[in-house]
Parts: structure tokens; sequence; C-alpha cells
């Protein structure tokens, strides 16, 4: 007998993570015999602790369709809420949702934080007698997912549109660089990623070649400001003008850091930037140069835009979301969907699955051999490691009216058949 299903997101979205939601619809509703009706839940796992699940099942195809080219998290929502140890009313909040609406199937598309929430749930669920099947479905731009051995999963989807949009930026960016050297010979521009440097590390992908002045700086390189300062120089000095690729999480001083329920520094909401404390160093010192240095923050815009999807990191995120599907079909709960590359000189992706207790809380960091002996570039190894990730045409947005049209699910509701709910968390 089919049994229901509920579909959630947690963490920071990406520009694909709605195709990653799309390929578990997709799977869901080509076998009816398993999966009976899907339910979003509206912004992840509050959405189960206060019983408000979307109707996906009632959702028009073509909005699910739409979902394709949709970035961000805006069609189920997404959340930063914490199930820890302690909140056994939460945990058991969620079964009693979970029985209520006879949900047998719950898929969970986030990081390493989210796989954990997701094991930790099946195994409440097992506790009190519900057959629950839990499913991972990886995300994070930060490419921070696994281990270090890359056997886990190869890269996140998410992964690929971000290096994507900052390959395109940076190139960019040098032509503003170059044309305004006399007056602006420094350009710093803040990347995301918190202690981990795949991000900034993808500024190489604009110039493989290495034809332009440019430095990056992630928080593996173990820097200090006063040498990022001193390799400026030295670069105005060669080339009149330097582009400073730096990692939000790179140590350049107190930034007044504002922190999310797990703990994780929240930089665009803190009191300054690294960006801007680079950019006032530099300037307070010496430049080797006329003019000033100038900085850049795109903040979010890297992970809510469309327009540099990569098409690769696409498809990948749509098949890794039928793959989840299917492993909850065929082999039960408590498995990830996972990415792996297959061997060979040329770039092809396989999916497979890793246990969710596995993969829990897990966290890969930069490699130290992908590092340059300078510390402030990227090796070739990293640069065929990421280069087939960004994909080599543009994804096709739909327009309507000259904007883009994105998916825009009904607001069609469950009704509530539980008592109302104050999740733990909101009391603190």
């Amino acid at each position: 007998m089919a049994r229901n299903v509920i579909i959630a997101q947690s963490g920071g979205p990406s520009p694909v993570i709605n195709n990653s939601l799309r390929g578990v619809i997709d799977a869901c509703r080509a076998d009816p015999a398993t999966f009976g009706k899907l339910y979003g839940a509206w912004h992840g796992i509050e959405g189960v602790l206060k019983e408000e699940l979307l109707d996906i099942s009632a959702q028009d195809p073509e909005e699910i369709r739409l979902l394709e080219t949709t970035p961000a998290a805006g069609a189920i929502g997404t959340c930063r809420y914490k199930l820890r140890e302690t909140q056994e009313r939460d945990f058991k909040r969620v079964v009693e949702v979970f029985k209520a609406h006879d949900i047998r199937f719950f898929f969970y598309i986030g990081g390493n934080d989210s796989m954990d929430t997701a094991n930790k749930i099946s195994k409440q669920a097992a506790r009190e007698g519900l057959d629950l099947v839990a499913t991972g479905v990886p995300k994070t731009i930060d490419n921070d997912v696994g281990d270090r051995e890359f056997k886990m999963i190869d890269h996140t989807p998410g992964y690929g549109s971000v290096a994507r949009y900052w390959a395109c930026c940076i190139q960019n960016a040098n032509e503003e660089n170059a044309g305004a050297c006399t007056s602006d010979p420094v350009l710093v521009i803040q990347m995301m990623g918190r202690k981990i440097g795949f991000i900034t590390a993808s500024a190489r992908l604009a110039d493989p070649n290495r034809e332009m002045p440019l430095q990056i700086y992630m928080p593996e390189s173990g820097l200090a400001l006063e040498q990022l300062a001193d390799n400026v120089n030295d670069e105005l000095k060669r080339s009149g003008r330097c582009i400073v690729a730096l990692c939000e999480g790179f140590e350049a001083g107190d930034l007044g850091a504002a922190r999310d329920a797990f703990g994780h520094i929240e930089y665009d909401a803190s009191k300054t930037s690294a960006q801007q404390l680079v950019v006032n160093y530099l300037n307070a010192r010496s430049l080797a140069a006329r003019g000033y240095a100038r900085g850049q923050s795109p903040g979010c815009d890297q992970r809510d835009t469309s327009l540099f999807i990569s098409s690769v990191d696409s498809r990948e995120a749509y098949q890794v979301g039928r793959k989840a599907a299917e492993i909850a079909a065929a082999d039960g709960s408590g498995w990830m969907a996972t990415i792996l590359r297959e061997p060979g000189r040329g770039y092809a992706a396989r999916y497979d699955k890793v246990p969710l207790v596995q993969v829990a809380n897990s966290e890969r960091t930069f490699p130290r051999e992908w590092l340059s002996a300078n510390r402030i570039d990227v090796t070739d190894e990293f640069i065929r490691y990421a280069m087939p990730l960004i994909g080599t045409e543009w994804v096709k947005i739909p327009l309507e009216n000259g904007i883009q049209r994105f998916a825009r699910f009904k607001k069609i509701f469950v009704p509530k058949k539980c008592p109302p709910y104050l999740p733990e968390a909101y009391k603190q």
C-alpha cells in the first residue's frame, strides 16, 4: 500500500536546490504503488513541528517543472532550526505529526547538519514503533560534506553553480580592475565559506592559465593580514594592480560575529566583514601604487541567482533527488543519495548511496595538497577537479514580461490533525 511522503529542506539555499526537490517529486510520482500523497514541510523541520504541510500533490505540474530553473528555497522554504538531543518533546512531536498524516517516507535536502537531523528522526521513529524511511539528499554550496578522500561524495549539488558564478564574476571584475587601476589598483572581493575554501578556490577557474594578477585567500592558507598586505604590494610592483579573492572566513580580525542556531557564524549579519577589514588595513598602509583598495561583497547573491546555474550541476541535482527516492523504495531507511566520479580522463558521474550515520556532521576541508606553495593560489589538480562541474553552456531561464519566471506553488496546506505546538527552541 502506498504511504505518504514529506520532503523538507534545511540550511542555506543553492541555485539548484529546487531541482533536487523536483527530482524527488518526479521519482515518487512515477511509483504510485510505493509513494502516496506528497507534502512539503513549510520551512523545513519547523514546518513539521508546527504541522504546516504544503500539499505538493495538489500543485500544477507546470509549476513543478519550473522548479528546474527556480533558485534558492522559496518553493517550500528552508530553516536553521537545530534539533538537539535534549529536545525530547520536539522529536516526539515530529513522530506525532508523521503518524497523524500517515507519513512513512521522509526526505531531507541539506548539508551535514541536515543529514544528522534525518538520522536522529529515523532513530526516534524506530523507538516509537513508526516504520519510517528517512533518506538524505545532499545540498551545500560549500562542498564541505563528505570525507577527505572524496569516497563518500565527490561534490555536493550547488557547488558547481556557485563555482561558475565566481568564475564569471572574477572575469568581469578583472575587466573593471584593469580599466580603473590608475585610481583603484586593488579590488578585494569577499566570497562565501565559513572555514573551508572550496568556493574561494573557484576564483581560479576564471583564469586557469594564471594571466590575471589574482591572489586567493582561504582559511586553510593560514596567512595573517600583514602577509596579505605584503603579497598585494608585491603584485602591485609587478603588475600595477591586484585582485584579492577573499574567503569570508579568512582571519582578518573581530567581525562582531552573529551566529545561527547551529553555532555557525552568519557573516552577512555580523557587524563588519573580513573584506571591509582587509580594505581598511590596505588603505591604512602605504600601497605600492597610486589610489585605493576597493571592496565588494555580493553576499547571498551567489547562492540565490539562477543566471549562472551550471548545466552539469542542474542535471546532477535532479538525478540525485531521483536517486534518493529510488533508494527509499528499494533499500529502506538510513541512507543519503550521493554523487561519485567515475575513473578515467573524462568527467562522468554515477549515483549511489552512503549511510546517513556516516555522513551526519561530516566535514570535508580543502585538501592541503591543492594549495600552492605560496598559499595564495590553488594547483592544477584542483582545476582539473572543479572545471568539469561548472558546465560548458548556459541554462535557459524562462522569461515572462522580460523578467524571470519562477515556480510558484499555491499555498494549499493539509488540514491539521494535531494540537497546536510551539517548538522548544522558540522559548529560549
